[in-house]
């Protein structure tokens, strides 16, 4: 009931503007989709470098019965500018490749777009430059590694978890054409922790790799994080706390990437009201 009361009032409002760039890809479709279905929500613009997709329409690209007479296009900054004439403050929605993402972040902030960025693979130098950048601007940006409710309920009982156990360990899995190891998801899980204020997994023995990675990265505090890449995968995560005599194993599961997608929609609307950069879902749930 309260959802569709909130669904009625913000039909009745100006839609927000939104652009996506990275509409082409499998998290980029889900995007299109999910924005063109919200009554709140316009898009406006759909980018992707791919030249396999140039001029394709972005509804039919994303499977919807109806093309939305929303070109694909490779052309960002004219998009970020078109989406700037609006009197109605625009958002772009960012699932491209770490190599891109910075600049993409940059170039929306400059044209006064707000960016929601499910790119990860930045480094912590790069996102203090961004924040600082959004800071002087007074625009609001939103990083989420993750736009999954589960992950961050699963973030949050594993540091319940923490006070209680000494020792853990992260695995990450994802499918085989993730650029970035270890995800930005495990990168956050493993922060939150050693924000904790302790050191995990104190050391009983002098370990020694016979190959070099085989006891994963070593993150903050202690915390190791383990990465798998394979085909079949999309996006799972274990946070595996141990104590003498049990195992406490969290573990949240990725079977299909709409499940993202009211994370996504929820940050797009939050992130009208930012006036600075924000790192993580938790921060606007």
């Amino acid at each position: 009931m309260i959802e569709k009361t909130f669904l009625k009032i913000m039909a009745n409002q100006t839609p927000i503007p939104v652009v996506i760039n990275g509409a082409a890809g499998k998290m980029g479709r889900e995007v299109v989709k999910a924005v063109a279905q919200a009554p709140d929500m316009d898009l406006v613009g759909a980018i992707d470098k791919n030249p396999e997709h140039q001029g394709k329409d972005a509804g039919e690209l994303a499977g919807l019965s109806e093309p939305l007479e929303i070109p694909i296009t490779d052309q960002l900054e004219p998009m970020l500018a078109f989406a700037a004439g609006n009197k109605q403050l625009a958002v772009m929605v960012d699932f491209t490749h770490p190599d891109t993402v910075y600049d993409n972040i940059r170039s929306a902030i400059a044209y006064g777009i707000r960016p929601v960025v499910g790119t990860t693979g930045l480094s912590p130098e790069q996102i203090q430059d961004l924040a600082e950048f959004a800071d002087k601007a007074s625009t609001g940006c939103l990083l989420i590694p993750n736009f999954s409710i589960g992950m961050v309920l699963l973030q949050q009982a594993a540091l319940t978890a923490s006070q209680y156990f000494d020792h853990v360990e992260i695995i990450e899995l994802h499918h085989n054409q993730k650029a970035d190891a270890p995800s930005g998801t495990a990168i956050q899980t493993a922060q939150m922790l050693a924000d904790m204020g302790k050191t995990f997994n104190h050391a009983i023995v002098e370990e020694t790799e016979k190959l070099a990675g085989a006891r994963g990265s070593l993150a903050g505090e202690g915390i190791r994080i383990h990465s798998v890449r394979l085909p079949g995968l999309i996006a799972h995560q274990e946070v595996i706390f141990g104590a003498p005599g049990q195992i406490y194993t969290l573990r949240h599961d990725t079977s299909d990437r709409a499940c993202y997608m009211p994370g996504v929609l929820l940050a797009i609307r939050k992130v009208l009201s930012l006036k600075s950069l924000v790192y993580g879902l938790e921060k606007i749930m």
